[in-house]
């Protein structure tokens, strides 16, 4: 005989204790919570009425009915990647500190996202808070939210309107650009993000801007021919230096727009038998912590800070307990760190 299923025994409700105790489910919501205006005699008629049933309260509902859910969400492009991860990480632990639930979402495409936040998902049930990691919003959708009750933050994407962290990444590129053109380089590539979606994620086209800001002030000019497309991974770092060193005139050196995908960028300069620094100078962003391990010149930002930053901000907008917190926008900083990938172009 196949086994019998499994039965959930049924939860007894806030109904059934009124029921019981033949009084309302309001009163037994104040008489169970301690407030007043409910007499003694109908208090512990209410009482021994939810110790009969063994009800216990749904910790869910009751913040429903208190109008707070204590939950968090973060919303990112993807769920993959050392960036995202590690921010998620620094929102989290703030997060659990407070006493909040937390849910994160992965958004690529720019359809998502316009159905998460639209009125019809009724996410106002589901989440006090969005804390949105390089995801843009309309300002029709910001005034909805807020509407709606829900409080915002953001990372990557400065703005006026909520708290938001972010760094400048124009600064990222001519930090870049300018190590390398003190050192000699003339033909520099440059690794970039593939953006998911276009006007979604502007940090390729800032750090872009940046570098060829950089080599201007150095008297240099980016060559088109030297820019490859990346997707902020190690695989596509690899392939992005091999089609760069394919070239007729490859580069000296190279500016990857994340450490992962100068990882990868590394990789293949072994399987060519090529030096760091000696052969090809690279600088990646981020500062993971295996750049050390790889001893690789980056441009370090304090990722998990960022993700911690945010997550308080948006607690203390949605408590009320930071005045003026909508006024915090955080420029983090940002550091070269040089290590044994960058070297002057051999002679």
């Amino acid at each position: 005989m196949p086994p019998t299923p499994f039965k959930r025994p049924r939860r007894a409700t806030i109904e059934d204790v009124a029921y019981a105790a033949d009084v309302s489910v309001a009163t037994v919501s104040r008489a169970l919570r301690g407030l007043p205006n409910v007499a003694d005699a109908t208090r512990e008629r209410v009482r021994a009425a939810a110790v009969a049933l063994n009800y216990r309260p749904d910790p869910a509902a009751s913040r429903l009915a208190a109008g707070r859910t204590k939950t968090v969400t973060v919303v990112v492009p993807t769920l993959n990647g050392w960036y995202f991860s590690t921010v998620v990480a620094g929102a989290e632990g703030v997060c659990a500190d407070a006493g909040y639930e937390f849910s994160v979402i992965g958004l690529p495409h720019d359809d998502d996202r316009d159905r998460l936040l639209s009125a019809e998902t009724d996410l106002e049930r589901r989440t006090d808070g969005l804390l949105l990691v390089e995801i843009p919003i309309s300002d029709a959708q910001f005034e909805s939210l807020n509407q709606r009750g829900i409080a915002i933050a953001t990372i990557g994407n400065a703005t006026t309107s909520h708290p938001t962290v972010h760094i400048d990444d124009e600064a990222v590129g001519r930090l870049a650009a300018g190590h390398l053109a003190a050192l000699g380089h003339r033909r520099i590539g440059v690794i970039g993000g593939l953006h998911y979606e276009p006007g979604a994620f502007d940090v390729t086209a800032a750090r872009r801007r940046g570098f060829e800001s950089g080599l201007a002030d150095a008297g240099r000019a980016l060559d088109p021919e030297l820019v490859e497309r990346g997707d902020f991974g190690i695989d596509s770092g690899q392939r992005a230096m091999a089609a760069l060193l394919d070239r007729a005139r490859p580069p000296t050196a190279v500016f990857a727009m994340s450490d992962e995908m100068a990882f990868g960028a590394l990789m293949e300069l072994r399987v060519r038998g090529l030096r760091p620094a000696v052969d090809v100078s690279l600088v990646g962003v981020d500062d993971h912590e295996f750049s050390r391990v790889v001893e690789l010149t980056t441009i370090r930002q304090r990722v998990v800070d960022h993700g911690a930053a945010a997550a308080g901000a948006l607690i203390s907008t949605i408590t009320g307990d930071g005045e003026g917190v909508e006024d915090v926008h955080l420029d983090a900083p940002i550091e070269l760190v040089v290590r044994a990938t960058t070297g002057p172009p051999a002679p």
